[in-house]
């Protein structure tokens, strides 16, 4: 909301010399946020000239120009620049003539855009100025001509300075108007939050005007489809107008004040109802009344009407639009814009004006169905003050009378039923136990008193009726907020909270820091996807076996398409690696830790809400709370593709794939010091020959919980990925549960390690991981580390068998191993294969 300081001084007393600043500190100080500041941009001197004569003078390139002789001061007096009375300037215009009073620019002032004028030679002679147009002036946008004085209605003495004259002398401030505060959409809320800020006396400018109840002209309301039960139009009044000039143009303080709060000008009429607006917050609208057929109603739209409005558009009606009506049919979208049919013109002479109160959900879906946001919408979907409107038709009224010499006809209506706002109770210590202050009675009331609201003081606390143009008070919260917001919020101290002794980060937040600094550390990159998926993305990756996980869909999704709750972390990782391919980064590897969504089956999850009150909730209520939210474990998700390392002088590239994910597994086993143990699985998304599933050891067994693998190639290619690209998802929930609240770590021994290798020959079906498990439980405590280094098949061996090699670290805590201490706990761990898998050592 952009406001006219000299404006504002009209309704609240600024006092001398108050600044932008000052101004945007005071609204600050209440809530409003600075946006910044506007005006002309212009520096004088800027005077009233009169054009004594000039010489047309025709140029080689075609143009014609005019040497004009322009007096820019009383005679013989000096001009404002300290020259002549009389100054020789060059035009080009040809809009004007001998005697027209006229703007000039004077040598030293400048223009917007940081225009210096200054006397400079063309077209042969020395212009000692300039004569300007309002485009140059900032008044508006017409540039084919200079600003001829009268037709403005003007006629100053010569030399008068013209930005005072014009009101270019004038700035605004603008501020930031929060959804919930629409009274602020209006100088009137603003003078009103300028007064509760500083104690400046605020003037009403609803009283200044009488409002008359016109009578005889026939308006009824006929909303037989309210939206959520609300009719479409509690408030309609009109009024009539007759014998205006439509050729009378605006004045110049009516344009520049337009000007400055961001509208431009564009017939008398039409800125005076844009004036009203800004200074009420009330939108009007003004019919040519001999256009209308018949009284008016207030309705929904038919099936498959149309409209014409005033940008020139016709658009299909829905039937939930609220449209204002004549005989002939549609003339106007309710709150939104006026029609073409009843458009004022440059020969209506009887007008008609309509000030209503529209309801917010319908102007809003109306606004946003026919993407035709206007000032008028804007301020209707925040809330209209429903007793404004009698007034400022009045306004409209005084002003139409005023500057455009028309008459008030007593031809009108008044339409009035709004329902009175509601009281509130407020018990007595709620705002301090809300705000944390202890304000006293005295200043809860009179803050609320300030505000508009009727206060009466009961046994028991305060009942409040909220004032006509604060719809956004609607509980005893929004009453406490105010008190907090009048005596100010620098009242509220600012406490940081202490720690109890012994308090700090819980061991799931510990843990969880620890794997994603462990990842990063290990060259990923940590992302943040969003929470939804699509159903197809559900059905690929809600569960790695052959059945769709159930999914929560969203009552209000961002995206239609994407409206299921996730079950798994890899589609989003997916998005976010198509998006950084799509700019050109090839070589990705990502990861995130959050939270999926996973729904039992057959279980109904959101239910309503309680309804609960100021107290915390019971134990009962938190338990019935948490039953409507699903199960949301926490997963960390991993995505590899491109190469894992780059092309380099003697060093081939190497292209990222499962066993790069699968050292991230071994990373995540480092941070959490837990074993996880890989074998081979299946996942409807992945490859079928490289794809693992992963488990750990608890009490009960072995635990899956996740997966790594390849994506298919048949999958990459529809999502224009690359032909590899591995993923991993696994349970932190469970990781962290297995590794449990304490990490044991062993001490670093300082006796020699002994290092054997093994050689072992297994049938080819038997998986490597599950021969390495037994040789590491047969070898004992002993074993230190087991790593497999070679899988051979071929020349030697029997058919359908294998030789893998493991290379073995044995380490004694307490003394040096001798040879045959290391050779038998080998040996142990190859007879413990033996009797698992019939392994046989290779000689």
């Amino acid at each position: 909301m952009r406001v006219p300081i000299s404006w504002l001084a009209e309704y609240v007393d600024l006092p001398a010399g108050a600044s932008i600043a000052d101004i945007h500190a005071a609204l600050v100080k209440v809530g409003l946020e600075e946006e910044g500041s506007h005006d002309f941009d212009l520096t004088g001197p800027i005077v009233v000239g009169q054009v004594l004569e000039f010489v047309e003078e025709p140029q080689s390139n075609g143009k014609t120009i005019r040497w004009c002789q322009v007096r820019v001061a009383p005679e013989g007096a000096q001009a404002a620049d300290g020259g002549a009375d009389v100054r020789g300037i060059v035009c080009g215009a040809g809009n004007f003539f001998p005697g027209d009073k006229v703007v000039v620019t004077l040598p030293g002032a400048v223009l917007p855009g940081g225009f210096a004028i200054a006397a400079r030679k063309t077209y042969g002679h020395v212009s000692d100025g300039m004569i300007a147009s309002a485009r140059e002036l900032g008044l508006g946008e017409d540039h084919d001509g200079i600003l001829r004085l009268s037709t403005l209605g003007l006629d100053p003495e010569v030399g008068t300075d013209a930005l005072a004259l014009l009101s270019l002398d004038d700035a605004a401030v603008e501020v930031n108007v929060t959804p919930d505060r629409g009274y602020a959409f209006s100088i009137r809320g603003i003078a009103r939050e300028y007064s509760h800020s500083t104690g400046a006396s605020f003037h009403d400018p609803v009283h200044r005007v009488t409002p008359v109840a016109g009578t005889g002209f026939p308006v009824s309301i006929h909303d037989e489809a309210p939206i959520r039960g609300r009719v479409g139009a509690t408030v309609f009044v009109t009024r009539v107008v007759r014998g205006i000039d439509p050729t009378r143009p605006s004045p110049a303080w009516l344009i520049a004040r337009l000007k400055l709060a961001g509208i431009r000008s564009i017939s008398l009429p039409v800125d005076i109802t844009n004036y009203v607006m800004l200074e009420f917050g009330q939108p009007t609208h003004v019919y040519d009344l001999d256009a209308l057929q018949g009284g008016i109603v207030v309705r929904r739209a038919a099936e498959g009407e149309t409209l014409e409005t005033l940008d020139g558009q016709t658009r299909t009606l829905h039937p939930e639009d609220l449209v204002i009506a004549d005989d002939s049919g549609a003339i106007g979208l309710a709150g939104v814009m006026g029609g073409a049919s009843t458009e004022f013109g440059d020969t209506t002479v009887n007008v008609l004006i309509e000030a209503a109160n529209f309801d917010p959900v319908s102007v809003a879906r109306t606004a946003r169905r026919h993407k035709l946001p206007s000032e008028a919408s804007r301020r209707f979907e925040r809330g209209v003050d429903p007793k404004v409107a009698q007034p400022a038709a009045a306004r409209v009224v005084e002003l139409l009378v005023e500057l455009a010499g028309g008459t008030a006809d007593d031809l009108g209506s008044l339409h009035h039923e709004h329902p009175e706002a509601g009281s509130i109770v407020l018990p007595f210590g709620y705002v301090q136990r809300l705000i944390g202050v202890d304000f006293t009675g005295d200043e809860t009331a009179s803050s609320l008193v300030e505000i508009g609201a009727e206060v009466e003081e009961t046994s028991a606390g305060f009942v409040v009726v909220p004032p006509s143009w604060r719809p956004d008070i609607t509980d005893k919260a929004s009453l406490a907020e105010e008190v907090a917001r009048i005596i100010g919020y620098d009242r509220i101290p600012s406490i940081l909270p202490v720690a109890p002794p012994g308090r700090g980060l819980t061991v799931s937040q510990v843990t969880r820091r620890r794997t994603a600094d462990v990842l990063a550390a290990g060259g990923l990159t940590e992302v943040l996807a969003y929470p939804f998926l699509t159903t197809a993305q559900n059905a690929l990756f809600g569960s790695p076996a052959d059945v769709e996980v159930p999914a929560i869909r969203v009552a209000n999704p961002l995206d239609s398409e994407a409206a299921l709750l996730r079950t798994s972390l890899i589609p989003g990782l997916i998005d976010i690696a198509r998006r950084n391919l799509s700019r050109g980064l090839t070589d990705l590897a990502l990861f995130e830790i959050g939270l999926v969504f996973t729904p039992e089956a057959g279980k109904a999850y959101g239910q309503d809400a309680l309804p609960l009150g100021a107290a915390l909730p019971s134990a009962e209520q938190l338990t019935e709370l948490h039953a409507g939210i699903p199960p949301q474990p926490r997963h960390v998700g991993v995505l590899t593709l491109g190469n894992a390392v780059d092309k380099q002088p003697g060093q081939p590239a190497v292209a990222a794939g499962l066993a790069d994910v699968l050292d991230v597994v071994r990373l995540l086993e480092s941070a959490l010091a837990i074993r996880i143990r890989v074998a081979t699985g299946a996942h409807k998304a992945m490859h079928p020959g490289r794809t693992a599933e992963l488990f750990v050891q608890t009490g009960s067994g072995d635990v899956s919980v996740g997966f790594a693998g390849e994506l298919l190639p048949s999958l990459t290619h529809e999502l224009d990925l690359p032909r590899v690209v591995a993923v991993a998802e696994l349970d932190l929930d469970a990781l962290m549960a297995a590794a449990g609240s304490t990490i044991d770590v062993a001490p670093i021994s300082g006796y020699p390690a002994a290092t054997q290798d093994l050689s072992l020959v297994v049938a080819a079906s038997v998986p490597a991981g599950d021969v390495e498990r037994a040789v590491a439980e047969g070898a004992g405590e002993l074993l230190e580390s087991i790593r497999l280094v070679d899988d051979y098949r071929g020349t030697g061996l029997p058919d359908s068998s294998k030789s893998l090699t493991f290379a073995l670290r044995f380490r004694a805590p307490d003394r040096t191993l001798t040879a045959a201490e290391a050779s038998e706990a080998k040996l142990a761990g190859a007879a413990r294969a033996a009797d698992l898998f019939e392994a046989a050592v290779r000689e």
